[in-house]
C-alpha cells in the first residue's frame, strides 16, 4: 500500500529543550524509527507543521485538511501525527470539512516522546497502519490499540497510555494477540456516486462556556461585545441552568434576539443531553437553544463553527445538528 505519513509535532515528535519538551523531530526521523513498515508498504513522509498542539487552531485545522484533500488521490491512506492535547478537535475539524471520504485518515501521536525507550508512539504508528490496512475509512484516531472515530473521540487521561476514549460510541476497531478486529468500516454512510466534499471554512467566532453554579449573566454581555456568532454552552446533567438569583435564561433570549447561536451540550462525559425530561429544560428550549445531544463537546464546538459558515439561520442550524453527518451523533436512525 502507499501511505502518506504528515506530521505537525506534538509529544511523539519531541525532544528535551532549555524549558521542557518541545517538537524537534523531523518527519523523516519520526519515520525512521518504525522503518520496518517499509518492508511492507510505500511510506512516504511530509512535514507540514511543527508546533505543540496548543498552539494548533482553526488556522491549521484548515491547512492540514487541505493538504489531506490534495494528497488524497495519491495515496491509499494518510496518517497525521500529532500532539494529544487537541487531537479530538482537529480529527473532529478534519471529518467536518472533508465527508464522503472513502480512504483511510488516521491521527495518531503519543503520550511519550518517540525517541524514549518507553514510548507509545511505536504502537500507535503500527496501530494507524492497521486501520489502513484493514479499510477502515473516514478519519479516525489511533490509540492504544483503539481505533475510534474521530467525532467521538475524547482525551481523558494526561498521562495514562489509554489517553483516549470512544464517547458514546463503540470503538470502530481494536487490535488483540490475533490482529486487528473491526466493528465498523465507515465513519459515515458513504455514497461512492459522489465525490470526496471538501469545505474548508470554519467560523472561528464561537466561545465555549463551561456553566458554573453562580456563573454571572453578564458573561453573556461580553460574548455579544466580543463578536462571537455561535456559543457552546456545557449545562448541567441532561439540561439544566441557574435561573434564580442569577437569571441566564433572559440572557439566552437576549443572544437569540441577536441571532446568535447557542448550542448546548452537558458537562457530563456519557449518554445524551436531554431538553424534554425537566421544567428548566424545556424553558431551554424556548429560548431556541439547539441541543447536541449525545455529541462530545470538541465535536459540538467544531460542528457549530463548521454550520456557520453555512448559514446564520438558527432554524437551519437546528436542522443541522439534528443531522448526523459523520457519525458525530446518535439520533436512533445510525445505519452505519
Amino acid at each position: 500500500m502507499n501511505i502518506l505519513l504528515l506530521t505537525t509535532g506534538g509529544t511523539i515528535a519531541s525532544q528535551e529543550g532549555g524549558g521542557g519538551l518541545i517538537p524537534a523531530i523531523s518527519s523523516q526521523s519520526l519515520l525512521s524509527h518504525v522503518a520496518d513498515l517499509n518492508h511492507k508498504h510505500t511510506i512516504h513522509h511530509e512535514e507540514i507543521l511543527n508546533m505543540d498542539s496548543s498552539n494548533i487552531q482553526p488556522e491549521e485545522w484548515q491547512l492540514i485538511a487541505g493538504r489531506i484533500y490534495e494528497a488524497l488521490p495519491s495515496y491509499d491512506g494518510i496518517i497525521v501525527t500529532h500532539g494529544t492535547d487537541t487531537m479530538a478537535y482537529t480529527a473532529s475539524a478534519v471529518s467536518f470539512m472533508l465527508q464522503n471520504l472513502n480512504k483511510s485518515i488516521v491521527f495518531t501521536g503519543s503520550q511519550v516522546p518517540i525517541d524514549n525507550p518507553l514510548t507509545d508512539a511505536k504502537t500507535n504508528l503500527y496501530t494507524a497502519v492497521a486501520a489502513i490496512e484493514n479499510g477502515i475509512l473516514g478519519v479516525t484516531v489511533a490509540f492504544n490499540r483503539k481505533i475510534i472515530n474521530g467525532t467521538r473521540a475524547v482525551k481523558i487521561s494526561t498521562l495514562g497510555f489509554n489517553a483516549f476514549e470512544s464517547v458514546n460510541s463503540g470503538c470502530m476497531g481494536e487490535v488483540f494477540a490475533d490482529g486487528m478486529r473491526v466493528y465498523r468500516t465507515s465513519t459515515s454512510c458513504l455514497d461512492y456516486g459522489r465525490p470526496v466534499q471538501f469545505t474548508p471554512g470554519l467560523c472561528k467566532d464561537v466561545f465555549l462556556l463551561k456553566l458554573l453554579p453562580g456563573t454571572k449573566p453578564e458573561v453573556f454581555d461580553m460574548i455579544v461585545q466580543l463578536g462571537y456568532k455561535g456559543v457552546v454552552m456545557e449545562v448541567f446533567g441532561a439540561g439544566g441552568l441557574h435561573y434564580a438569583h442569577r437569571n441566564l435564561l433572559d440572557k439566552l433570549e437576549m443572544l437569540h434576539k441577536r441571532g446568535i447561536a447557542v448550542a448546548v451540550c452537558s458537562q457530563c462525559t456519557y449518554e445524551r443531553c436531554d431538553l424534554s425530561i425537566y421544567d428548566i429544560g424545556q424553558r431551554l428550549l424556548q429560548r431556541k437553544v439547539i441541543p447536541c445531544h449525545d455529541m462530545t463537546t470538541e465535536a459540538a464546538a467544531v460542528k457549530l463553527m463548521w454550520a456557520l459558515t453555512k448559514t446564520r439561520d438558527l432554524d437551519k442550524l437546528q436542522e443541522m445538528f439534528d443531522t448526523n453527518f459523520v457519525g458525530e451523533v446518535y439520533l436512533g436512525t445510525c445505519s452505519f
